[in-house]
């Protein structure tokens, strides 16, 4: 019989790698791991949300409009729609009409949420208007609590809220993270589904442009 002791080296890479996953997983660092790989991703430049070319839009029949996405020329999107700020207070969307808004509708546990959000604090912080409101829409269902942990951890300074009634079905999408752009009319002119890039000087003049 062989009295040859059993080494790293002997241990197959496959079984490595599941170790290295199922730790991950335990405690709760894959979404963290798996959104930086995806953040990598981003900084290439391959998901870049040039906007209005490369995010999905309906054009409005006035070619010299900004394009619209299927809302009512009466009624801005979203219309009734109550939110809650991580300080408790309650918001509804409407109060936010004759601004420009940048929803991004994410959650905790979705990496690609993790991914694009330092790209979506620094759009936040270079735009610089007060004609420009952003709601970043948590969908998390662990409360207030544990998202204002998360934005705590992370040193984020846009604005979030959870959601006090049920989303409108013109933000549905089968897809988080989802971002919207709103103009201050209340129409609905982008929509991005996945992650993007959001912080290029093609999405800040198109936001500074509509905020005039």
């Amino acid at each position: 019989m062989s009295n040859r002791k059993l080494s790293f080296r002997d241990i197959p890479g496959w079984a490595v790698m599941l170790a290295i996953f199922g730790v991950l997983y335990l405690t709760g660092l894959h979404t963290e791991a798996i959104g930086q790989v995806q953040r990598l991703l981003l900084a290439t430049g391959l998901k870049k949300a040039d906007v209005p070319e490369q995010m999905e839009q309906i054009p409005d029949k006035n070619p010299s409009a900004a394009p619209t996405i299927a809302t009512e020329a009466s009624e801005m999107a979203g219309k009734g729609f109550q939110m809650k700020s991580l300080s408790g207070e309650t918001v509804s969307l409407e109060s936010l009409k004759g601004k420009v808004i940048f929803m991004n509708i994410w959650a905790t546990w979705c990496p690609p949420c993790i991914a694009e959000m330092p790209n979506i604090q620094s759009l936040y912080e270079k735009v610089g208007s007060d004609k420009i409101a952003f709601v970043m829409l948590s969908v998390d269902q662990g409360g207030v609590d544990k998202v204002r942990k998360f934005i705590q951890k992370k040193g984020y300074t846009f604005p979030v809220y959870l959601p006090a009634s049920p989303i409108p079905q013109e933000f549905d999408s089968p897809a988080i993270p989802t971002t919207f752009i709103i103009s201050p009319d209340g129409k609905i002119v982008a929509k991005q589904e996945g992650m993007a890039k959001y912080d290029t000087k093609e999405v800040r003049e198109f936001l500074q442009s509509m905020a005039k």
